[in-house]
């Protein structure tokens, strides 16, 4: 499985962003999705994750503000970020859980000016 990650940029504080995942292969059939942050010197975070029953999780930090969906048609997972804050700047990774193996894109930089 290959993940596309993108949408990263450089936003003001208070506006908004949305990143994408684009999947090689068919989502359908993976049980778990989640988008991971990790910013400089920090240690990779979960920020958000969805299964296959669309169930969603989120992060304290991001709760409110960020919200997780999948499209299947189109083999991709998105990350509405709004509100930002300069604390969420961080390369941001798409992860999915498929046939008992985690895989990773490549990252997407954010950066929130304040």
């Amino acid at each position: 499985v290959q993940l596309q990650a993108s949408g990263g940029g450089l936003v003001q504080a208070g506006g908004s962003l949305r990143l994408s995942c684009a999947a090689s292969r068919s989502i359908l059939s993976m049980p778990a999705m989640n988008w991971y942050r990790q910013a400089p010197g920090c240690q990779r975070e979960l920020v958000a994750g969805i299964k296959s029953d669309g169930r969603t999780n989120y992060a304290d930090s991001v709760k409110d503000r960020f919200t997780i969906a999948r499209d299947t048609t189109y083999n991709t997972m998105y990350l509405e970020m709004n509100n930002v804050k300069p604390e969420d700047t961080a390369v941001y990774y798409c992860n999915a859980y498929y046939m008992f193996k985690n895989y990773w894109g490549q990252g997407t930089l954010v950066t929130v000016s304040s």
